[in-house]
């Protein structure tokens, strides 16, 4: 197996690094302080990815993106972690690979417009009192003749404020399995506005300044049997095949946060002068980065190997879990860790490292759990086994 990068790959990531650098660190401040994105900031940056290049870069070339494989897209989705999520994500929005699922007409609507920067989406399938139980959902969506009529509520939706339309999922009817019965769902695409749709404001959290949640309620809300998404009943199919590597992508920006924090904690061990000598010349710091620097590339290693695998048309559910599960806690494993080696001052607002180690804390429960992660990871281990 060849580990390096190819010239275009090299090309990507410097200037991946060079935009986050030079367009998004310099407002993070703003930010955190304000726990806003300006629309005019967010406006300004969106052009300048666009025109870099670098806006929906996640799709495919024959219908507007990059192109980018695999791989290369998670080393480009490291570096935009590396920034705050307000602006790495709503300034240089990728559209969900689901609307790749979109027939002819609703590519007109809603993926080409999403893949222009002229419409965003979001993805509605958390509720309250459901969490991991997605095949729990009360949210149903009852067919009256050309039409589905919704009601229920979604809620931790991200993004939804600056989404121009949601990608649903509810329930649609019932089907009997030998543990009882079991909720089919299926896949809507609503655009806000639409009467009976409601965004509102999200709950105050402490990850993301910023990047809202935000509570979606549907109220009979009529929609058109033309806005399903894939087949009726057949949501969860449409989710397996398109959304499958939105957990590298997790992994991917949670590996550009930890390495900048690695980055600080490095160099403040060679800056910072403690009893007479640097403090990385003592083996409580050094080993400390050590280790850090160890798990960082493990967890890189999994989630890379994850990502050609998906290339190669090889990969498994357990790879793409490892990935997550590793990256995320190794996120916070460096990011506690840096804060130690820097002492109180890590703590300070003056350094990016109070919020990355705030941002970390979400990334072990969005997108699926780690235990979640570690159950697919158990199962995959067992069931070839009989267990």
């Amino acid at each position: 197996m060849d580990f390096n990068l190819t010239e275009e790959q090299k090309l990507i990531v410097k200037t991946t690094r060079d935009f986050v650098e030079a367009e998004l660190f310099p407002h993070e401040a703003e930010i955190e302080a304000t726990g806003i994105l300006r629309p005019e900031l967010r406006d300004e940056i969106k052009a300048k990815a666009m025109q870099a290049g670098l806006y929906a870069a996640n799709m495919p070339a024959e219908v507007g993106g990059a192109g980018l494989d695999t791989l290369t897209w998670c080393l480009y989705e490291r570096e935009l972690g590396r920034a705050s999520y307000a602006l790495h994500w709503n300034c240089v929005f990728r559209p969900s690979n689901i609307l790749l699922a979109c027939n002819e007409e609703q590519r007109k609507k809603y993926l080409f417009p999403a893949i222009e920067g002229k419409a965003s989406d979001c993805l509605a399938l958390t509720e309250p009192g459901i969490g991991s139980d997605l095949r729990g959902m009360k949210t149903f969506a009852k067919a009256d003749g050309d039409d589905f009529v919704i009601n229920g509520t979604k809620h931790f939706i991200s993004h939804a404020d600056e989404a121009t339309f949601v990608i649903l999922f509810a329930a649609t009817g019932e089907e009997d399995t030998p543990r009882g019965k079991k909720k089919l769902i299926t896949a809507f695409l609503i655009d806000k506005g639409t009467p009976g749709f409601t965004v509102r404001d999200g709950y105050k959290n402490v990850s993301h300044r910023g990047y809202q949640n935000c509570i979606l309620e549907f109220n009979d809300c009529r929609v058109n049997k033309a806005q399903v998404l894939g087949e009726v009943h057949k949501g969860f199919e449409v989710a397996g095949a398109w959304l499958g590597a939105t957990r590298l992508q997790v992994a991917s920006t949670c590996l550009g946060r930890a390495e900048r924090a690695l980055d600080l904690a490095k160099q403040w061990a060679v800056d910072r002068v403690q009893f007479g000598q640097q403090i990385g010349k003592f083996q409580g710091v050094s080993f400390k980065l050590a280790d850090m620097a160890m798990e960082l590339k493990a967890a890189e290693l999994l989630t890379f190997e994850a990502a050609w695998k998906y290339d190669q048309g090889t990969v498994q559910e357990m790879d793409m879990a490892m990935a997550k599960l590793k990256a995320t806690e190794v996120l916070a494993m460096v990011a506690d860790e840096a804060i130690q080696i820097h002492g109180g001052m890590g703590l300070m607002s003056d350094l990016p490292l109070e919020r990355i180690w705030r941002d970390a804390r979400v990334e072990r429960i969005w997108e699926g759990t780690s235990e979640i992660q570690r159950h697919i990871i158990s199962r995959a281990l067992l069931r070839p086994l009989g267990g």
